[in-house]
Formats: C-alpha cells, structure tokens, sequence
C-alpha cells in the first residue's frame, strides 16, 4: 500500500499528543476523588467503578483519527484489471504428433479442452484469435472478443502433418502488430503457442522470437507431450511403422525467454489446464493504482461513532 500525499501522514504525531493529554487528564480526576474521598472510604462511595471501559471510548477515538489521517493522506494499493485493448493470439500445434496417446485421450483432445480453460480464464474485454499450425500455419480465428467463435475455431482442428513452429511465430505476430492504435499506441498483445515436437519446417524459432521481442510481444509456450510418446504412420508401401515423437521443451524454453515470455512443461492433462487457467487469469490485464480513501474514511466515521455511543451509554458524556 502507498500514498498519494504522504507528507498528510505527518500529522499522525497528534496521537501521541492525545495520549499526554489523556494521561493528565486521568490524573487529574484521579486527584480530583481523592480530594472529595479518602483512598479507604473510595469502595462506599463509589461501589461500581467502570475501571476497563472509561479507557475504550478514547481508544476508539485514536483510532479513528489515525484512521482518519491515512484516508486524507489517499491510500492506495496496486490491483490488476482487465485491460480492454488487449490482444491474444492462441497458437496450437496440430501435426501427426499430436496424435500420440502417452497424455489422454490423446495430445489433441488435451490440448483443446485445456485451451478451452485458457479461453473460460481470459478477461471478456479482451480479444482472442485462434490458429492452427502444422506445416502451414492457418488462422482459424482473427483476435475477437466473441467466446463462441473462439470455442468454435478451437473444435475445428485436424491433426497431421509435420511442424513449423518459427513460421506461426511469425505469422502470429505478423497478426498482432497490426492491431489498431489506441490513443497512438499499439494495444498490449502475447502469444499463447503450445507445441509437442520439434520444429522441422519453415524459419528459426527463436529468430521469430526474437521479431516478436521488438514489437513487444511476449511469448509463453507450453510443451505437451512425453519422452516416450509415439505415432503409428502408414508406410507408403502398406504397413505401419511406429515413430517417436518427444517434446522440444528446450527449445520453446528458449523461444519464452528470447521473447520475454516464459515457459511451461507438462505431461499431465490436469496439470495442463491449471497451467492454462493460469495464463488466462494472467494475460490481458494490467496493474494500475486503486484508491482506497473512502474504505478508510468510512472506517474512521465507525469508530468515532463507535466511541461516542459507547461513552454516552456508559457515563453519558462524550469524553
């Protein structure tokens, strides 16, 4: 929490002034008893003293002026909202990998439902787009706010084929750049790539990484997918053959931080969705300054009213 005019807090030093003069005061009337009543002959003359409860009015109104002080000072704290101009492009990897059972149903079925959860996570005031790589990058869906065409996109993905991870990069930031200017400025933009095997196709990753850095456009990627995963293909001639498709995980890890990014692994559809629930309830917000001026105040208020019915209930004074 921090202040807007914290130069207001110097008058916090009143509360230690009020404490003086309460002490003199409670001396004072304590003086002023013994005067009317000798120590001894004090329990006759006043058999039900409020001993605890002559103290708790005046605590409740150094509270409240402390409290007081802080609201004119104009308290505030730094939360995350929504920010409205955001842009989200989704890049999901759909070659003949993505196939492979080792994280069930299959890598596919896992990566849809988790980007459904992505989707459930971001902030409706911000645009998302939908694409679908293999070979050719294809964008199923332009950055939009309407949830129901970003579901839809994501149902429509087919896999096969093999993977070019650097050209989606580079169409996705193509994509993103030319978002319309907001007050001058291009609008906040990332981009969500989850992938499960190495790039063997089109430009350098970590080139087209290093493109979306310039414009500001951060990165985050998951690997999907284990050591042993594996695909059944059809050979040419008849027959099937089995192939290995592993993750790259040191790669996209290097793609997330050549783009300022960061990275994710996972081999577990649960752990999948939680990673993806979290970068939706991440992404598209920015931090600005929240006052909380009013809170105090208002609490300030209840305890100097809080002060005042309790001395008038009990000794029918307000000090």
């Amino acid at each position: 929490m921090s202040f807007a005019t914290p130069v207001v807090l110097a008058a916090l030093i009143l509360l230690p002034l009020m404490l003086a003069w309460y002490l003199l005061h409670e001396r004072g009337r304590r003086r002023a008893a013994e005067a009317f009543a000798a120590p001894h002959m004090t329990a006759s003359v006043a058999p039900t003293r409020p001993r605890w409860r002559r103290h708790v009015p005046m605590v409740a109104f150094a509270l409240a002026v402390a409290v007081l002080i802080l609201a004119a000072a104009k308290p505030q704290r730094v939360v995350a909202v929504p920010n409205p101009q955001s842009s989200i492009m989704l890049l999901t990897d759909v070659s003949g990998s993505m196939l492979a059972k080792d994280v069930a149903p299959d890598r596919i079925t896992a990566a849809r439902t988790a980007a459904l959860k992505f989707v459930a996570g971001v902030p409706k005031e911000v645009s998302i787009g939908v694409m679908a790589f293999n070979q050719t990058p294809r964008v199923l869906q332009s950055p939009t706010r309407d949830r129901a065409a970003v579901r839809s996109a994501l149902a429509n993905q087919t896999p096969g084929g093999s993977t070019a991870t650097g050209d989606a990069i580079a169409t996705a930031t193509k994509i993103l750049a030319a978002q319309p200017a907001v007050n001058g400025k291009r609008p906040p933009s990332s981009i969500v790539l989850l992938s499960d095997g190495v790039s063997v196709r089109g430009s350098d990753p970590l080139v087209a990484a290093k493109a979306a850095k310039t414009k500001k456009i951060a990165i985050y990627t998951v690997a999907l997918g284990t050591a042993g995963g594996t695909i059944t293909v059809k050979r040419p001639g008849g027959g099937t053959s089995v192939h290995k498709v592993p993750p790259d995980p040191t790669t996209l890890g290097k793609v997330a931080q050549a783009s300022g990014g960061q990275a994710f692994a996972t081999a577990d559809p649960a752990k999948l969705k939680t990673v993806y629930k979290k970068l939706g309830s991440q992404l598209g917000r920015k931090t600005q300054k929240q006052e909380l001026t009013a809170g105090f105040a208002g609490g300030g208020l209840v305890l100097l009213l809080l002060g005042s019915v309790l001395s008038l209930a009990w000794f029918g004074r307000l000090i």
